[in-house]
This record gives structure tokens, sequence and C-alpha cells, in this order.
């Protein structure tokens, strides 16, 4: 049966397709006449219509395209039918995201306030000043003394979560790890940035995750209101499509205005970001204070990132450790050495000290990152050098669109040699110079990467070293060997999900195994 939602997509669909085709035609010529190597596209689908069609995973769709033209610095491609100049220069990236910044300030907004509210008001969305304003009230709540006050709320929730999978009975031990881990985000995102205290795997059912896994659930339908929004965010004015349904925006909303006025009331203070912006009231001037409305917009897209993305992070970092046994193994012995060194409980500085850990995360993140190409709006004219060496300087124009596509960068042997092998050595002993080098892009690079980046890499070695403290990973007949991606929605997942065999660790070594354990491994090469 064919949901309102559903007939209203349809219609919506059907009205745009006249206008569409009617305007193509004159679009699709915009790279030409300065010599900007581009494939052809098909009407109104553009260049992602294999994605939008199922027949491509939107990573292979990026990574194609940055193949397609290699001696080109630039590219051009289109989303539907808006022109992206696609940057596959590694200097000229830098150029454009942290010299020349002011020029290109912003993404690309897709929806507005009386429409989704959750998605225009967040630091994502925001644009110009009041991101400027917004972003510096809020780079406070990651900062190290921060980091360290969620460090504690983090440790004890992921030691709950590796005690629950180490007791699960034999025969009842093959579980899908993706359910697992968001329920372990939803816990910590709920305490961090909403002060709530949840716990999902006993309360299964909880509004808190029940309405987050809604929310971040990127399957056919989100993904298809998320390219509609997007494209023609008029059209979804008319029938009403939201990316977010009202009754869960109701639900966060009243959550946040609940929780500052329960604050208020009883003079609670605590280390979270909604504190920092009720401790803003009074000092940002007429029509800039934050309201329940843009304070629940900053939770959400904080809550709306570490619930999916961080998730996901954890999933594919756990599906390569527990694919590869030597990774496992390695990571098992530097877990084991600094459980000694802290007598059995791990600390926020030992977390940040651990080389393998932060290694195979960092890999992680490589091959699979959770958003796999990012945009830019021109808010200021800027030359662009030519794209080949007999092309023409190209003039980007305000209001003009920036793609950088991180999913190619990543598998460029140029940067990644053997990009398709799993190996945390390429960022073992200088990860913080192959990070700041440029070509690392899994949380953006410039003044507008990810805010929340410290906080998610925190989030996820917590549970991976409680987890792989108690447990080991062991394939099953369900886990994917090679893994496939998803191609049922833009957002990067499994196709068949993560699973695994879920075995406590035997703690019946001998004493001489135990001291073969903690040794440093011996490396080839």
């Amino acid at each position: 049966m064919i949901t309102m939602e559903w007939w209203a997509i349809i219609a919506a669909v059907v009205a745009v397709l006249g206008v569409v085709l009617y305007r193509s035609y004159r679009i699709y010529d915009f790279f030409e006449a300065d010599g900007i190597p581009h494939s052809r596209p098909i009407p109104i689908l553009g260049n992602i219509w294999k994605a939008v069609l199922l027949r491509s995973t939107f990573a292979e769709l990026i990574r194609l395209m940055y193949d397609q033209f290699p001696d080109a610095k630039y590219i051009g491609f289109f989303d539907f039918m808006t022109p992206m100049v696609t940057i596959r220069d590694l200097d000229l990236l830098k150029s454009i995201t942290v010299k020349n910044f002011d020029h290109f300030t912003d993404h690309r907004s897709f929806v507005d306030d009386s429409v989704d509210p959750l998605f225009s008001k967040n630091l994502f969305g925001l644009r110009g000043e009041r991101w400027k304003e917004v972003r510096g009230l809020l780079s406070p709540a990651f900062t190290s003394s921060k980091m360290k006050s969620m460090f504690l709320l983090m440790r004890d929730c992921a030691d709950e979560y590796a005690d629950y999978l180490a007791s699960i009975k034999p025969g009842e031990n093959t579980i899908e790890l993706k359910e697992a881990f968001t329920r372990y985000t939803n816990d910590v995102i709920a305490t961090c940035a909403f002060g709530v205290n949840v716990n999902s795997m006993k309360d299964k059912e909880n509004k808190f995750y029940v309405y987050g896994r809604e929310a971040t659930n990127f399957g056919r339908l989100q993904s298809l209101k998320f390219f509609l929004i997007r494209s023609w965010p008029w059209l979804c004015r008319v029938f009403g499509i939201r990316m977010i349904r009202k009754e869960i925006e109701n639900f966060f909303t009243e959550l946040v205005a609940t929780t500052v006025k329960t604050r208020k009331e009883q003079g609670i203070v605590r280390p979270d970001m909604i504190q920092l912006m009720m401790e803003t009231e009074g000092r940002l001037g007429p029509g800039k204070e934050f309201t329940i409305e843009d304070i629940t917009a900053q939770a959400f897209i904080f809550f709306f990132g570490g619930f999916e993305s961080t998730s996901t992070l954890m999933c594919f970092a756990a599906h390569e450790i527990g694919v590869n046994e030597e990774v496992q193994t390695r990571l098992q012995q530097e877990i084991d050495q600094v459980l000694e060194n802290c007598n059995g409980t791990v600390t926020y500085d030992a977390i940040n000290d651990m080389k393998y850990l932060d290694a195979v995360v960092h890999e992680a993140l490589r091959m699979y990152p959770t958003v796999v190409a990012v945009d830019r709006v021109c808010v200021k004219q800027f030359e662009l050098p030519p794209a080949v060496p007999d092309g023409k300087p190209h003039i980007v124009r305000e209001g003009e669109f920036l793609w950088i596509p991180i999913y190619g960068f990543h598998y460029d042997p140029r940067y990644y040699p053997e990009p398709e092998k799993f190996n945390p050595d390429r960022f073992y002993d200088n990860t913080k110079q192959m990070t700041n080098s440029g070509m690392f892009l899994a949380f953006g690079m410039g003044p507008r990467m990810c805010i929340g980046n410290r906080f998610a890499l925190l989030e996820t070695k917590v549970l991976l070293f409680h987890i792989f403290a108690k447990c080991n990973l062991v394939p099953c007949s369900k886990t994917s060997i090679p893994m496939k991606l998803s191609k049922k929605g833009f957002a990067m997942t499994a196709e068949n999900g993560f699973w695994f065999d879920i075995v406590p660790r035997a703690d019946n070594k001998t004493d001489a195994e135990k001291v073969l354990l903690l040794e440093p491994p011996v490396l080839s090469g």
C-alpha cells in the first residue's frame, strides 16, 4: 500500500519532469566552454543516475568519477541538474578549503527553517557569520577537559556493553554488530549531548533510540527524500516533504525544552553542549540568542552524526579486525599491555596513547569514510587554474558549487599504495602527519571540518578497547568476505550487515603465553 508520504514524493517527481526536461539540454553544456573534462549526463538524473537507480553505491560512483580523468586537476559532474566542479588535485584542494576559505565558507543549503529547522539551523546547515558565531560557541564542548569528562561516561557505557557481549550464551552468539553499536552510540550521545541517561540494551524500545534509528536510517525512501529536498526544495515545500517526521522533531524539541527548564530551576550544571548554549544567554545580542529550536538543532545534528556515522565507523573497524586475525591479535596485545599498566582500568590518557588502536581506527576511516563526498558553495568569485594543460581557467561564480570526492582521494594509489588493502601501519608511526597532509579527508579539511571529530574518535576507541579486551570476533557464515557495500541508499554500510560470532577471550593462559602477548610484534619489511 502506498502511503501519503510516497504519494507526495511521486507527485513532486511528476511535477518537476516537465520543467527539468525543458531546461536540461542547456544546463548540461555548462563545462564545454572551458574544456573541463566530464562525462555526458543523462536528463534529470545527471551523472548520479546509477546511484539513484541502485545500480551502484554512491561511494563507487564517486571513485569512478575521480578515476576517469587522472590528469585533470578538477572535472565536471552533474548532481541531478546542478553542475559541480569536482576537485581532484591535492594542492588545489588545500587552496580552496584553507588558504582561500573565505571564497568557499558554506555548505549547500537544501532546506529552510519553515520546513525542517532541525536541519536548517544546525551547524552543518548554517552559513556566513551565523555559522562562524555558532562554531566558536560550540568549539569549547570538545576541548581536552570536556573530553576527559565525557570519557568517563563512555568508559562505563562501553564496559557494560562489552560485558553484555561476552556473556552471550554459545549458540546465541551470532550477532549483527550494527544494532549493538548504535545502541551504544545512542546511550553515549544521550548523556553527553542531551544530559539524559538511557540504557538501550535493557530498554530496547526507548523513544530516544527508536526515533534516532528512524531519523538516521538513510535507506531508499530517506535517500530519495534527501535528493529531492536538496535539488528542488521549493517543490518539497509545496508538497510538504520533510527529512524528519514532525513527531520526531517534537520529541527532541520537548526533550531539550524540559532539560533547559529543569536545569534552570534546580541549578544543574553538566559538561555538555546544552549547557554551553544555555550559558550564552544574554551575551549574543538581539536576534542572535539561542532559542529552544536553535539548541535542539545543534544537539540533534550532534546526535545525528554520533548515532549513525560513529556506529558505522565502529562496525567497519570491527569487521576489519574480525576478518584479519593478525590485526586482532596485535590489537589485543596492545590492549592487554595497557590494562596491565593501568591496573585493569583504562584511562583517558592511556586510550589516546594507543598507537595501534589509533592506526586501526584511522585506516577504517580511510577505507570506509562515512561521508564519501562533501560540497562547498562559492560565496565570492574565484578563478581556478586550467583543469588540463591545454584548457582555460575556470571562473567559479557566487552561488556555484564544488565537490570534494573524499572516497576518491582515499583510494588514490598515489597517496595510499594498495588502497584496497586494510593496512593500519600506514598510520602507525605518523598519524598526525598523515591526517594533516590533506589526503586524509574523513572529517573534511579546513575551518569547516567536522567539529565532533575528537568525540567520534574517542567514542570509537573506547568501545573497541573494551570489546576486544573481553571478546574475540570470529567470522561466521553470514560474514561478508570480501566486504560488499550496500546499494540501498547513499549511506556507507555493508550489503548484508556486519555479522560475527562473539566469543569470550580465554582467561586461562599460562604465564608464558601472557608474557608472549605483552611483547611487541616483530614486523616484516
